[in-house]
């Protein structure tokens, strides 16, 4: 899986969908992030049908929103999913948020990476606790966690625990949805390497070998957020950065989503 990937989240118009995706495509990313919730699977399949690319040399995931809690419905919706993406499998299925239903999902998914429509399993959003429910009820780890992560909200523990299991993290809202474009220090140390705000937001990610999909529906920041590999942040800039950790969540709890 590629560290750094293309998010679609809010982008549900379908011409624009198909456009940002085809765009970003043609820039270089090749991990597209999409979910149910996000009603533009239909139109991310239309760019994949159409980008010239071949299909392994794309990674697609989609996550199951929290409506989908019986083994037919994990089924049906993975359907729905393969045929609006034009694709046989998925690089990576996600359970979007944890749920009651978080055990009989997750095993449905393994039976269906069993059955090869799914190559990897992961979870999203899910604290410490969620992940080891499913874990001790399979005695499967999941291969990814995307979560809320930026350098406001770190999540130190949730990054430690993952390390010791092998879980990749993989960050969601890295720029904090362009707020922490506005942090002076971040500009700052970005001043230092001749690159944006958000490339070395982005770099910290990477460098510490966190996943990351940033969002954008403009093609010159989908360029700009790509080019991040012609750099190295210091270690002591590394360290300013993580010192601006607040543990400051700044969107829903997963033991309280509201959905």
């Amino acid at each position: 899986m590629p560290l750094l990937g293309y998010g679609t989240y809010k982008i549900s118009d379908q011409i624009e969908a198909k456009r940002c995706v085809l765009e970003a495509l043609e820039v270089g990313y090749r991990l597209i992030d999409t979910a149910t919730f996000y009603h533009n699977e239909a139109a991310i399949g239309q760019a994949i049908g159409s980008c010239g690319l071949p299909r392994n040399e794309l990674f697609i995931t989609t996550k199951l929103w929290t409506d989908v809690t019986s083994r037919d419905k994990v089924r049906k919706t993975v359907d729905e999913s393969l045929k609006n993406l034009k694709t046989d499998y998925l690089d990576l299925l996600l359970i979007h948020w944890p749920t009651a239903a978080n055990k009989v999902v997750w095993q449905t998914m393994l039976e269906l990476q069993q059955r090869g429509l799914v190559r990897s399993v992961g979870v999203s959003n899910f604290k410490e606790h969620h992940v080891d429910e499913i874990v001790q009820a399979s005695g499967v780890v999941p291969t990814v966690n995307q979560v809320e992560f930026h350098p406001l909200f770190q999540q130190p523990e949730l990054q430690a625990y993952c390390k010791a299991n092998g879980i990749v993290l993989q960050a969601w809202s890295p720029l904090m949805r362009n707020k922490a474009l506005e942090i002076d220090k971040l500009n700052e140390l970005a001043a230092n390497y001749g690159v944006s705000a958000a490339q070395l937001i982005l770099r910290w990610d990477v460098q510490q070998g966190i996943a990351t999909i940033p969002k954008t529906t403009n093609k010159g920041r989908m360029i700009e957020n790509f080019d991040i590999f012609n750099f190295e942040i210091a270690s002591e800039h590394m360290r300013e950065i993580n010192a601006l950790n607040q543990n400051a969540r700044q969107y829903r709890d997963p033991d309280n989503h509201g959905f």
